[in-house]
């Protein structure tokens, strides 16, 4: 759902902030302390700070960025029979999966969407576009409900902020250490960091960042199946199925390619796209719960 994207964009732009606030205060010199050796001690430590660092502070930012980025309004006081049920079905799903009372927001957007975020599970929002509601019946915003519920339950957020944090550690690590090579070992260079270092940090970052993201986009998936279970037991498995065969029959390529990866069934991805999808296909997923469920498929 939106809540892997907008989690991910932020940590991009919050590692991009920590890195030059440590280069400006003079951390990277420590990793050239010995001259030509590496100090793998201090590299690790700089690779934890702004790649565990910046995951958790993503997600300390999580709500207050869904807001910004959907426009998001907090139902403070529902302003319609639709809100009071919204807020009371979400209240009620709330206490079967035992958790607090997550905030619930509606956003504008023809397309049906629907997103769950936060830090901790007692304090999460939960927010269904216009387009949501207009084109599903209750039971199926109810499932779609459900499912948002069961991320929050689930502690997914948590989950891929450490996932998130341990493979950018390893990223920053690695591409530092493959740095130090080329520039000390193919180009010789003695002396400081030479060009060599710092294109092969930038090349080998870029490339250890998309095998990163292929494992995080793994584990989103397995996410995935895993919230539509938990929908299927908060609503009921034909709720859940019937809300993904909406999904499914309604169009799922309009969305502009920045956002498309944000809609609810998380858009149509083939091939090497696939594996970058933070979503299973909808037939996927129906497939999952029907197995399940022990319904016909």
């Amino acid at each position: 759902m939106k809540r892997v994207l907008l989690f991910l964009a932020t940590n991009i732009a919050v590692i991009l902030v920590l890195s030059i606030v440590l280069q400006l205060v003079g951390f990277q010199g420590l990793l050239d302390e010995r001259g030509v050796d590496l100090n793998y001690e201090a590299l690790l430590l700089f690779a934890a700070v702004f790649g565990m660092g910046g995951s958790f502070i993503s997600l300390a930012m999580s709500k207050w960025m869904a807001r910004r980025m959907t426009g998001a309004q907090v139902i403070a006081e529902p302003r319609s029979q639709a809100e009071m049920w919204l807020v009371e079905t979400v209240r009620q799903q709330a206490d079967a999966a035992g958790i607090g009372m997550p905030e619930v927001a509606v956003f504008e957007s023809p397309d049906p969407n629907a997103f769950a975020t936060g830090a901790r599970k007692d304090h999460a929002l939960v927010a269904v576009s216009t387009g949501l509601l207009a084109s599903m019946n209750r039971d199926e915003v109810e499932a779609v409900l459900a499912h948002e519920m069961s991320h929050v339950a689930n502690g997914d957020m948590i989950t891929l902020a450490l996932i998130q944090g341990v493979v950018n550690t390893f990223v920053i690590f690695l591409a530092r250490v493959i740095g130090h090579v080329v520039d000390r070992v193919v180009l010789k260079n003695e002396r400081g960091y030479g060009i060599g270092y710092f294109v092969s940090v930038i090349a080998a970052q870029i490339a250890l960042g998309i095998l990163a993201s292929i494992v995080v986009m793994w584990f989103s998936r397995q996410r995935e199946f895993r919230a539509d279970s938990g929908g299927a037991r908060l609503a009921g498995a034909p709720k859940m199925i019937a809300a993904l065969e909406r999904l499914k029959a309604g169009p799922q390529e309009d969305l502009p390619e920045q956002l498309a990866a944000f809609g609810i069934s998380g858009g149509v991805r083939t091939g090497l796209r696939r594996l970058m999808s933070t979503h299973p296909s909808l037939d996927e997923r129906i497939d999952r719960l029907k197995a399940e469920s022990g319904m016909a498929a």
